[in-house]
């Protein structure tokens, strides 16, 4: 296994991880809707959809970006990041501007390492777990870690996201 950036960035912290691989049909991949993606990964892995988080990258009206991390499970609910942000109006980012904003790809985004700051946002429901699961940086990759320890190594806030 190939070390991220998002696994240096623990490591560089001394925040405890682990790295799980699965297998990723790029094919599948590409016909799969973006929301569903995290989902189907829990499903590869075996570990319970609702610890598994997925990184959704928006932008709200100003053109400011937005990152939040929720339940594979679940959706952002857009009032909430609205109220939470402070917006007018909240949108997920095209998958083609994913790389360049973020340095990763649609189905490989980490909530660490990103190419800039961003403020991120963390499902209030991690904190309900011994450890979640989060996007290694590359597509067929998650790293176990505690919520509150990703929370603090990327600046993050807990808030509640979904529906």
């Amino acid at each position: 296994m190939n070390k991220t950036n998002a696994m240096r960035i623990l490591e560089n912290a001394k925040i405890e991880y682990e790295a799980f691989e699965y297998e990723v049909d790029e094919k599948e991949y590409e016909k799969t809707p973006a929301g569903s993606l995290a989902l189907h990964s829990a499903q590869a892995c075996g570990f319970p959809p609702e610890q598994v988080f997925k990184t959704i990258v928006m932008r709200n009206e100003h053109k400011q970006i937005f990152v939040f991390c929720v339940p594979s499970n679940t959706t952002v609910n857009l009032k909430k990041v609205r109220t939470l942000t402070n917006s007018k109006e909240i949108n997920s980012v095209k998958p083609e501007e994913l790389l360049s904003l973020t340095g990763y790809v649609r189905g490989g985004c980490s909530p660490l390492g990103m190419k800039k700051i961003y403020p991120i946002f963390i499902d209030e429901t991690a904190i309900l777990f011994d450890f979640i699961f989060v996007s290694a940086g590359v597509r067929g990759t998650h790293l176990k870690l505690n919520g509150e320890d990703l929370a603090k190594v990327c600046n993050a806030e807990f808030a509640e996201l979904t529906l």
